[in-house]
C-alpha cells in the first residue's frame, strides 16, 4: 500500500492489496477517513482543524482519498484557468496545511469500497484503511443526456480541470463548438470555448437561460447580452443526436425542433447528479432520485458514517449543489464529529456571479412561488438589465432576481424577510428616470444579517475587524464565491488606502510605473504579483480591468506587449466602446469616426466618406470636432465600412477609446488675414503624432492661428495658440459639464520646443493622473499644481524629461491603424457578427425611421416595455 504521508501524492499501483495502515482501527487513537478532497471535503478538514481533531493537536488521525491527482482545488473558478490562472493557482490547500495539521493525503486513490461491519475503506491501489468515523464527500458527477453519439470523440464534461485541460487541447484543431445546458456552469463553458477561440453554440432545453436561478425576464435580458457577444443560443430545444463523422469524431448536431449544427466539438454541461454509488454499494440510504439520505447532524442510516455536500440528501429532501450549503454541512459535521451540537436544516440558495462579463444574481423566493406575493420589475432589453423583487402582501422583501447590474444584491439579500425602509419601486428604477430611486448602503442592515452566505458570517461579526485580509483571516468572509466583498469593504472604517479598487493597494499611477519598471505585459502577472493578498487568482474588478489595459496598452511599445487592444487577454479588459472598434448607439447600432487632422480633408475623401454613407444607409453628421460622423451601422457592417475607407486613405478616430479624439485647427496665416503661424499644419502635424495615444481620460487639442482664437484651443486639454514669435502653449482645459480654461504652461515656443513641451506634458499626465481623470481635474489635484507641472516638464525638476520624450517617440514608432490591422486579419474579423450561426443576417431589432431626409433611431421601439411598478398597501406611492 501507499505509505501515508503528509504531503498530496499519488498511490503506487503496486501497492499490497491486503495491506493494513500503521494505526489499527478502534484504538486509543480514532480515525476519521474522508472520502474525496473537493472544495467541501477540504473544508471539512478546516473545521476539524479548527476544533482541534487533527493528530498534530492531539485529535484523531485523519486519512483523506482522492480521486483527483491534485489537491482540493476551487471549482467555482474553474473558467479562470483559460484566463491565464494555473492549476497551482486554483488549489485551496495552503502549502504547509496537511503537515501542519498531520492530515494524511492520497491523491490518485479513491475509495472503491466500504466494508461498514468490519468499519474499512478500500481504495482503488487496493490499501485497506479502518475508521471510527466516515466522512463522504464525493461530490457529484456530470448529468450526459442517453442521446446517440454522446461518446464520440470530441465529447467532453466540464467540470475538473482534467476536462478542461483536454478541452483546450481539442479545441486546436476545432472550428465551431456547442455547450448543452444554459445553467450556470454551461454558461461558463461556452465562455471557454469563445475565449478559445470557437464560433459557439448554447443549446437548453428551458424556454429561456439559467432557468434554475432566474425568471423568463431575467432570462431574456441575459440571452439578449450574450447574443451580442457573439454566441448563439438555442432555448426550448434539446439535443436528439450527436453525429460523427467516419472516424468517430463529433461532426455535428440534431436537435429536438428539427435543425441541425454543424459543430466538431461538444460539452455536456445539463446538470449534475449526486455520486452516491459507493453509499448504495455498501447499503447505506439513498434517495429515490439519488443522494445519500441524512440527517439533520448529516448522519447516514449508519451512525459511524456521515455525508456532506452535493452527495447528500439532506433532512429537508434537497440535494444542494452550491459551495454555500457545503459548507455549511461540512461545519455541522464537525462539530458532532468533535462532540458539539449542531444542525443542518437547509440553506440559503442565494446567488452572485459574473457569466461572461454579465452580473447576474438571485435571492430568496426569486421566482415568486409565495401565495400572494408580487412583482416589482423594471425591465430594460436594450441595455440588458433586469431587476425584479418579490415582495409579500405585508411588505416584506421576499426574494428577488438582478440581471446586468446587481450592485445591491449584497445589501438585498440580508434584507430578504425583513419590510423593506423605502418603498420596493425606488430600489429597481434607474438613475434619471423620473423617480426617486434609492441605493441602500450595507449600514442600513440590522448586525445579524448575514452577509458571507458562503461561511454564514454577519455584519455585527465582520464590523469586529477593520481590514479586509483580518476580515478573511479571523471569519473566513470573503474566501468562498466572492460576491460579499464589495459589502465587506463598504463596512470596513474608512482606510487611508490609496489604492485603485478592492483588487489593487496601489494607485493608477503606482501601477503604471509597476508595469514599467517590471515591462509587465498581462493583468492576470499583474494581479497575481502585485495584487492584494485576497484578490490574487481572482479575475479583477470593473475598475482596475479597464484601468490596467490602458496602462499596458500605452506603454505597450516601451514594455513588449502588444499594441493592439483586442489581442489575448487584453481583449477582456476593454470599455464596452473598445470591444469593436466603435461606439455603441442608443439602439444597438455603431458610429463610424474616421480620423480628419486638423480638419483638412480633401474633395476626393468627402467624395468617398459621402458614398459610403450613401451606400449603406448611414446617418451623417459634421461634428464640434471638425469630424463627420457616420452613424447607424450594424456590427456586421462595421469591417465592410472600413475596408472602404482605409482603402481611401483613413485611419480610425479613435472615437471609442481612452486616447487622442482630435486636434482642431482653424485656418491660420495661410487663408485668414489675421493668422500669424500656419496652424492647420502644426493641428495635423500633432494628431498624427499623438493618434492613437492611450491615456486616463479622453485628449482634445486645438490650434488657433492667432489671439482671436477661432480654434477654441483654451478649452482643450492642451491647446496651442500662435504668437508673432512662435507659439503659447495652454494645459489643462476642458468644456462639458464643468467646462475650465487652459493655463499657460509656457510661450513664444519654436516648432520644436513646443513638440518636446507637449511630449513631455502628456507622458507626465499619463504617468500620473488617476483613473477616469481629465487633464483640468489631474492639474488641479496633483500636489503644486500648475507650478510643480512646469517645473517637472519645462525646467526638468525631477529629472524625468529624457524618459518622458522617450516613451513618446517609443509610442509614435510604435503606433499601427487599429482598423487597418483589422480588416487584414480574418481571425480578428471574426468577432464582428450579430449572429454566429447567421453572419449575414442583420440584427431584427436595430430599426430606424425617417428624418430631414436621412435616419435616425426608431425612438418607439427603444421606448421598450412598460415600467411595472406595482405600488404595496402601506408604502409611499
Amino acid at each position: 500500500m501507499p505509505e501515508p504521508t503528509f504531503e498530496p501524492r499519488t498511490a503506487t499501483a503496486a501497492a499490497a492489496p491486503n495491506a493494513t495502515p500503521h494505526a489499527p482501527a478502534h484504538t486509543a487513537v480514532p480515525t476519521i477517513v474522508v472520502v474525496g478532497h473537493g472544495m467541501v471535503g477540504q473544508r471539512f478538514l478546516e473545521s476539524l482543524a479548527e476544533r482541534g481533531l487533527t493528530p498534530a493537536a492531539g485529535g484523531a488521525r485523519v486519512v483523506v482519498l482522492c480521486e483527483e491527482p491534485r489537491p482540493a482545488y476551487d471549482r467555482v473558478r474553474l473558467t479562470s484557468y483559460f484566463a491565464g490562472r494555473t492549476p497551482e493557482d486554483l488549489s485551496l490547500v495552503e502549502p504547509d496545511f496537511l503537515a501542519r495539521h498531520g492530515i494524511e493525503l492520497y491523491v490518485g486513490d479513491p475509495a472503491t469500497a466500504v466494508d461498514r461491519a468490519g468499519r474499512t475503506v478500500t481504495a482503488r491501489s487496493g490499501a485497506v484503511f479502518p475508521y471510527d468515523t466516515l466522512v463522504l464527500a464525493t461530490g457529484s458527477y456530470p448529468f450526459v443526456p442517453p442521446v446517440p453519439g454522446k461518446d464520440a470523440r470530441g465529447c467532453f464534461v466540464y467540470r475538473t480541470i482534467e476536462d478542461l485541460l483536454a478541452i483546450e487541447e481539442y479545441a486546436k484543431g476545432a472550428a465551431t463548438g456547442a455547450v448543452v445546458g444554459g445553467g450556470l456552469l454551461g454558461l461558463e463553458a461556452a465562455g471557454a470555448l469563445k475565449g478559445l477561440g470557437l464560433a459557439t453554440h448554447v443549446v437548453e432545453f428551458a424556454p429561456w437561460l439559467m432557468p434554475v436561478q432566474v425568471d423568463e425576464g431575467g432570462g431574456a435580458a441575459l440571452l439578449r447580452t450574450i447574443q451580442d457577444m457573439g454566441l448563439t443560443v438555442h432555448t426550448g430545444v434539446g439535443t436528439q443526436e450527436v453525429t460523427a463523422d467516419g472516424d468517430g469524431a463529433v461532426a455535428g448536431m440534431a436537435l429536438s425542433d428539427g435543425s441541425s449544427l454543424a459543430v466538431d466539438l461538444v460539452v455536456f454541461s445539463a446538470g449534475v447528479r449526486p455520486r452516491d454509488q459507493l453509499a448504495r454499494e455498501c447499503g447505506l440510504a439513498v434517495g429515490e432520485r439519488g443522494g445519500i439520505v441524512v440527517d439533520e447532524e448529516c448522519r447516514t442510516s449508519d451512525p459511524a458514517v456521515f455525508a456532506i455536500g452535493e452527495c447528500a440528501l439532506t433532512a429537508d429532501g434537497r440535494v444542494y449543489g452550491l459551495v454555500a450549503p457545503g459548507y455549511d454541512m461540512a461545519r455541522t459535521a464537525a462539530e458532532v464529529i468533535a462532540g458539539g451540537r449542531s444542525a443542518f436544516t437547509g440553506a440559503d440558495l442565494s446567488t452572485k456571479l459574473k457569466l461572461l462579463g454579465v452580473d447576474v444574481a438571485s435571492f430568496g423566493d426569486a421566482h415568486g412561488a409565495a401565495e400572494g406575493s408580487l412583482d416589482v420589475v423594471y425591465s430594460d432589453a436594450r441595455a440588458g438589465v433586469y431587476k425584479k423583487l418579490v415582495i409579500g402582501p405585508d411588505g416584506t422583501l421576499l426574494g428577488g432576481v438582478l440581471v446586468g447590474d446587481a450592485d445591491q444584491y449584497g445589501t438585498l439579500r440580508p434584507l430578504t424577510g425583513t419590510v423593506l425602509p423605502v418603498a420596493p419601486e425606488q430600489l429597481v428604477l434607474p438613475a434619471g428616470s423620473g423617480g426617486s430611486p434609492v441605493a441602500l448602503g450595507p449600514g442600513a442592515l440590522p448586525d445579524e444579517a448575514v452577509i458571507c452566505s458562503c461561511h454564514n458570517v454577519t455584519k455585527g461579526a465582520i464590523c469586529e475587524h477593520t481590514t479586509l485580509p483580518e476580515v478573511k483571516k479571523c471569519t473566513k468572509a470573503g474566501t468562498g464565491c466572492g460576491s460579499c466583498l464589495k459589502v465587506i469593504g463598504q463596512l470596513m472604517p474608512s482606510p487611508e488606502d490609496a489604492g485603485l479598487c478592492g483588487c489593487f493597494p496601489y494607485s493608477r499611477s503606482e501601477l503604471y510605473e509597476i508595469v514599467r519598471t517590471l515591462e509587465v505585459t498581462s493583468f492576470v502577472e499583474l494581479l497575481d504579483s502585485h495584487g492584494r493578498e485576497e484578490a490574487r487568482g481572482g479575475d479583477g474588478c470593473e475598475v482596475c480591468k479597464p484601468t490596467v489595459g490602458s496602462v499596458i496598452a500605452s506603454l505597450a511599445p516601451t514594455v513588449g506587449a502588444s499594441g493592439y487592444v483586442l489581442d489575448g487577454e487584453q481583449a477582456a479588459l476593454q470599455d464596452t466602446n473598445d470591444h469593436f472598434l466603435a461606439n455603441l448607439q442608443r439602439n444597438g447600432s455603431y458610429s463610424i469616426v474616421p480620423r480628419i487632422p486638423g480638419g483638412e480633408i480633401t474633395p476626393e475623401k468627402l467624395i468617398v466618406i459621402g458614398e459610403v454613407a450613401r451606400d449603406f444607409g448611414l446617418y451623417t453628421k459634421i461634428t464640434g470636432g471638425q469630424r463627420i460622423d457616420l452613424f447607424g451601422a450594424r456590427v456586421d457592417q462595421l469591417p465592410l465600412i472600413w475596408t472602404r475607407l482605409v482603402d481611401a486613405g483613413f485611419e480610425s478616430g479613435h472615437a471609442y477609446g481612452k486616447s487622442l479624439r482630435t486636434v482642431k485647427s482653424c485656418v491660420g496665416q495661410t487663408w485668414c488675414r489675421y493668422g500669424v503661424q500656419d496652424s492647420v499644419k502644426m493641428a495635423i502635424d500633432l494628431e498624427l503624432r499623438y493618434r492613437g495615444l492611450r491615456s486616463p481620460h479622453k485628449l482634445k487639442s486645438a490650434v488657433s492661428g492667432c489671439a482671436r482664437e477661432c480654434a477654441e484651443a483654451r478649452g482643450k486639454d492642451f491647446g496651442i495658440i500662435a504668437t508673432a514669435q512662435g507659439w503659447n502653449l495652454y494645459v489643462g482645459g476642458n468644456g462639458g459639464a464643468t467646462p475650465r480654461h487652459a493655463d499657460l504652461l509656457a510661450q513664444d515656443l519654436i516648432d520644436a520646443e513646443l513638440v518636446r513641451l507637449i511630449d513631455r506634458f502628456l507622458m507626465f499626465y499619463i504617468r500620473t493622473a488617476d483613473r477616469l481623470e481629465r487633464t483640468s481635474a489631474w492639474l488641479e489635484r496633483i500636489d503644486g499644481g500648475l507650478d510643480h507641472v512646469r517645473d517637472v516638464v519645462v525646467h526638468d525638476s525631477l529629472g524625468l524629461c529624457e524618459e518622458l520624450e522617450r516613451l513618446m517617440a517609443d509610442h509614435v514608432a510604435g503606433y499601427r491603424d487599429e482598423w487597418a490591422e483589422t480588416i487584414n486579419d480574418p481571425e480578428r474579423l471574426r468577432r464582428f457578427v450579430t449572429f454566429v450561426n447567421a453572419p449575414d443576417a442583420p440584427d431584427p431589432s436595430v430599426r430606424f425611421v425617417p428624418e430631414r431626409d436621412q435616419i435616425k433611431p426608431d425612438l418607439e421601439l427603444l421606448a421598450g416595455p412598460v415600467l411595472a411598478v406595482r405600488t404595496l398597501e402601506g408604502t409611499a406611492s
